[in-house]
């Protein structure tokens, strides 16, 4: 299972998720919210989403830190401030936010299935391996840091 630790980028990870996600509400009968319902949830939804995420992207930019989630131990600064008080994870927590919002446009309930998958590879294959890799980095630091804020929110 190591094989897919930080291996593919996270939103490419959302966007197969989403395209399974578009797959399974095709097979699902027609929605019976409106169009308009699903509309204003999901770009509500994925707004938010993107907020929170650019957000966390402002914060490493700030920090002159590496935003690249598929090489964490260029990381050369442990950003605490900003979003990164509430999650250790705001970029991950926009995108489902984002995959949230295509499940209520979607307006079908079997889609929603895609959502816990997604917190679990993220979690399996790409938070996990981050924490080992700032834990060896930033020590002490790191550690009070878990203790004090939540994975994802």
């Amino acid at each position: 299972m190591r094989a897919l630790e930080l291996k593919i980028p996270p939103p490419v990870v959302a966007l197969l998720i989403a395209v399974g996600m578009w797959l399974l509400s095709s097979a699902s009968q027609p929605s019976s919210l409106s169009l308009g319902v699903r509309i204003a949830w999901g770009v509500g939804l994925a707004a938010m989403g993107q907020a929170i995420s650019v957000s966390g992207m402002l914060a490493f930019r700030r920090a002159r830190t590496t935003i690249n989630p598929l090489n964490p131990g260029a990381a050369t600064f442990l950003v605490q401030a900003g979003i990164y008080r509430y999650t250790r994870n705001p970029m991950y927590v926009g995108l489902l936010l984002s995959l949230a919002g295509w499940a209520a446009y979607l307006g079908q309930v079997l889609p929603v299935v895609g959502l816990p998958f997604f917190v679990w590879y993220i979690t399996q294959f790409q938070i996990k391996p981050e924490e080992r890799i700032l834990a060896a980095m930033f020590g002490a630091e790191f550690t009070e840091y878990l203790s004090k804020v939540r994975r994802w929110v």
